[in-house]
């Protein structure tokens, strides 16, 4: 912890991101969101709102779903963070959700993309086979204002496909 004299104190955060242990020197009241984007350098999170409501800042925290500007950064210290680049950072390492955002046409803009992945991403993680209905109670605390929500939903059905075939991918692979 540091001051200076007549500036704010600063706090040492040692946050993991995506599987990596990062050292970051933040006052105590910056958000998540504005440390992973602007200490970080993970520009993938958005913030839309400011206010939690929209979603376009959802990140995972020890696997669940959280509102990255709704959160301080000191309060994450010794908490797994997940952002969308850690879903999949490149077109070789794409996470089911990303891929079937785009096999579905699930974004325009791709403004709430990154909190919509996440939200999908744990969403699937404890129902890996959801109804119609169940994905979009799933999607319904992300707004979007371009696509309608139609291709959204069926990018979440797709998802539950893709990441069912997977464990069968992986172990024709390795056979």
């Amino acid at each position: 912890m540091t001051a200076l004299p007549g500036t704010e104190q600063l706090h040492d955060v040692t946050l993991t991101v995506n599987g990596v242990q990062r050292q970051i020197t933040v006052p105590a009241r910056r958000l998540l969101s504005d440390a992973l984007r602007h200490d970080l350098q993970l520009t993938g999170t958005h913030v839309g709102c400011e206010h939690g409501v929209c979603g376009s800042c959802t990140v995972l925290v020890d696997g669940q779903p959280m509102r990255s500007c709704l959160m301080f950064a000191v309060s994450a210290q010794g908490h797994a963070i997940t952002t969308v680049e850690g879903c999949g950072d490149s077109p070789e390492r794409m996470g089911p959700v990303q891929r079937a955002f785009i096999e579905c046409h699930g974004l325009q803009c791709g403004f709430c993309t990154p909190g919509f992945i996440t939200t999908i991403t744990a969403y699937l993680a404890e129902n890996p086979a959801p109804t119609e209905e169940q994905a979009r109670e799933a999607i319904s605390g992300n707004l979007c204002r371009c696509t309608g929500y139609q291709n959204i939903v069926k990018a979440v059905m797709r998802a539950a496909e893709l990441a069912a075939e997977a464990p069968t991918a992986a172990s024709e692979v390795s056979a």
